[in-house]
Formats: structure tokens, sequence, C-alpha cells
């Protein structure tokens, strides 16, 4: 069953990953190009160019498949005044034949468990760049 889902790690080809608050979602991630743009606690964008492993999109790939990422909506909350006071997270992963793009609002107050898995993919694929630019540090 799992070699015939449509999200499959062999097919996996890049992510991107946006965050930040308003409509300027200034802190970025593209796993295609390596590059990483974040504000940092002073306020000072940070760019850096750092690749993913093959280990990193195979976790990745298999906690996505754990929480349920390709049974999301395309949105998880939604546009409203309140929301551009708030986080945003945009996630893309694309593979050969098909892409998953969630759009998580931080101000969500719909069902507690499925902001809780959003919460949760957003969160291992915060360590996994934090891990990924650890190691390209040394």
């Amino acid at each position: 069953m799992i070699q015939n889902a449509p999200f499959r790690k062999k097919d996996f080809v890049s992510m991107e990953y946006k965050w930040g608050i308003k409509d300027t979602l200034e802190n970025h991630y593209n796993s295609a190009t390596g590059e990483y743009q974040y504000l940092n606690g002073a306020d000072s964008v940070i760019k850096k160019k750092i690749f993913l492993k093959s280990d990193d999109i195979l976790y990745m790939h298999g906690k996505a498949n754990e929480i349920g990422l390709w049974n999301f909506p395309d949105t998880i909350g939604k546009k409203s005044e309140k929301s551009m006071r708030v986080p945003r997270y945009d996630l893309l992963f694309k593979y050969k034949e098909k892409t998953k793009h969630v759009i998580i609002y931080g101000d969500f107050d719909g069902n507690p468990k499925l902001l809780d898995a959003a919460v949760q993919m957003r969160k291992v694929i915060d360590q996994t760049l934090l891990q990924a630019e650890k190691r390209s540090a040394k």
C-alpha cells in the first residue's frame, strides 16, 4: 500500500517552508536551492545556504506520513485581521507527480487534533533545518 501511495519518498523533488507575520513571509527555506533566510532575535536577516541530507528527507517524509500531512486541508485557519498579527506557516512538498501545499494560521481555533498535527509537522521541519544548519557550520 505504501509503495502505491501518491507521496513516495523516492519521488521527492523538493520542500519549501516559509513563515512570518502578515503577508510578508520573510523567513524561508528551499531544499532545491539550499536558500535559507530568517530573522534572528535581534531582527537581523540571516542568509545561508544549507542542504538537506537524504536522511533528513527520509525523516521528514516519514513524519509527514505518520502525522497525516497528506490528508491536511490546504488551509488550516483563515486569513483575518486577527491572523495578520500571528505567525503564518506555508509548507510545500513537491513530488514528481503530486504536490502538497498547506498554509497554517497561528490563531487557528478549529479541530485541536488538526492543529496539534500541524504544529508537530512544523516542529519536525524546524528541527530538521536546525540540525542541517548546525552541520553546515562545522
